[in-house]
């Protein structure tokens, strides 16, 4: 079992990283975690290299996360939300899925042919809302043939209590586990 994580905190010790590694505890298998404010990947140029070809003409850092996202059971994106939205360079990381986008919109080809499962793990403080960053996110997992979704974590309460402390944030996210374990 492969689990790929997309994280898009900068806090090495926040909120979304507690959540992550009380996921990671729990599943089974191998799992990467890519951080969206430290991984070399620049976002997508709209060159339109993609239109044409199956891969992305950018050498950088895209080549192996590209390979785990096609060869990996799970994906999960997990995000603190800012002005209701994941932050700013995970979506910028992942505008790097328009080679996937473009070879079924110009080639007819289906380049992530493994189905997977995934998930969202989305926190906020105030009375955030989870709309854009849940409708962003599901875009974003089903270019990567995530067809099979588990019911979003979301909490966001973060400048009143640390989510790892409310039981049932980390039931949920035990649940979330259980969810990306099965076969």
């Amino acid at each position: 079992m492969k689990t790929l994580i997309f994280n898009g905190s900068a806090r090495k010790n926040g909120d979304t990283q507690s959540l992550i590694e009380e996921l990671v505890r729990q599943l089974e298998g191998e799992t990467l975690i890519v951080d969206a404010h430290d991984v070399d990947v620049k976002a997508c140029m709209d060159c339109r290299y993609c239109w044409e070809h199956s891969k992305c003409c950018v050498k950088d850092d895209w080549q192996e996360i590209d390979a785990y996202i096609r060869d990996c059971d799970n994906i999960v994106i997990a995000s603190p939300v800012y002005f209701c939205e994941i932050t700013g360079p995970l979506l910028s990381l992942l505008s790097r899925l328009q080679v996937y986008w473009a070879a079924k919109r110009f080639r007819q080809e289906k380049i992530v042919t493994k189905p997977k499962r995934g998930g969202m793990i989305l926190l906020g403080g105030g009375k955030g809302t989870a709309t854009a960053p849940l409708n962003t996110s599901a875009v974003l997992l089903h270019q990567m043939n995530a067809k099979e979704l588990f019911d979003p974590v979301c909490f966001f309460r973060t400048d009143i209590q640390q989510p790892i402390d409310n039981e049932e944030i980390v039931k949920d996210i035990a649940d979330f586990a259980k969810f990306l374990n099965r076969e």
